[in-house]
């Protein structure tokens, strides 16, 4: 009796053993992917790190240049004006008549589509040699490189602009596979909630002839905004966000009242 029972009980510890055993090999081959090794990049060679190098320093670039010039690489429709103790700028009018009396037409209505295309123009040239740069980098770091590059689209969202970079990159090197699509790089910016509030001003401008600075500092008091008149009948709005110091200028004109009225 002594002895059936432990020959049952060997048994059943064989049959845990060999239950245990299947699970472990179904989830080796579940989770294999998962258990290789990934391929080990160093900084210029991991896709999202050399992205946000190579490429945020232009969107940043093309920021400074569009800040003070109402939102333009290249300003039009603009006049030049300096004021004291800064370089003479180009300022572009997102509303503007050239008759008295009557209310500025706005000149940019899809402004944030106009600023993401301005973005996306200047920087264009620059993401596509970065993504060969990248391609470069790899292969000089033995890497067997597979890759195809197919454009990038710019988003400007509260906080930050979005470039997202549309490609597949698929890496071999000592027998080892690593397969990435599409980056995103983030660039922190007020420049978005800047260009919000400079709508709503040009709105306001193009609806009324006058926009309240002081309910835009009860409602967002994050925000600083000077309103300046020049002697022929332009208003210079310089919209600054407090904390970043980030600033966005513009100007309008309407509702002119003729010289001796």
């Amino acid at each position: 009796m002594g002895i059936k029972m432990k020959n049952r009980g060997q048994m059943n510890i064989f049959i845990i053993a060999g239950v245990i055993l299947i699970v472990i090999i179904v989830l080796l081959f579940f989770y294999r992917g998962k258990l290789i090794p990934q391929l080990d990049f160093g900084k210029e060679t991991n896709p999202n790190i050399f992205f946000e190098s190579c490429i945020a320093g232009k969107v940043k670039e093309a920021i400074a240049i569009m800040s003070p010039q109402g939102g333009y690489i290249e300003p039009e429709f603009s006049f030049g004006f300096k004021f004291e103790k800064e370089k003479h700028q180009n300022i572009s009018y997102l509303c503007y008549t050239e008759n008295n009396y009557i209310p500025c037409v706005n000149q940019e209505p899809m402004l944030i589509r106009h600023l993401k295309d301005e973005i996306k123009n200047y920087i264009l040239e620059d993401v596509e040699n970065c993504f060969d740069d990248l391609m470069s980098n790899l292969e000089k770091q033995d890497y067997v490189v597979n890759s195809s590059y197919e454009g990038f689209g710019i988003e400007l969202i509260p906080k930050k602009i979005l470039v997202n970079i549309y490609g597949k990159i698929i890496l071999t090197k000592t027998g080892e596979t690593s397969k990435q699509k599409n980056f995103e790089v983030r660039i922190p910016t007020m420049f978005y909630n800047l260009a919000v509030v400079a709508q709503e001003i040009v709105s306001q401008e193009a609806k009324y002839c006058h926009f309240e600075q002081m309910g835009l500092m009860l409602l967002n008091p994050e925000f600083e905004l000077d309103k300046f008149k020049t002697g022929d009948s332009k208003t210079i709005y310089t919209l600054k966000h407090r904390k970043s110091g980030e600033s966005f200028r513009f100007a309008v004109r309407g509702c002119v009242m003729p010289a001796g009225m």
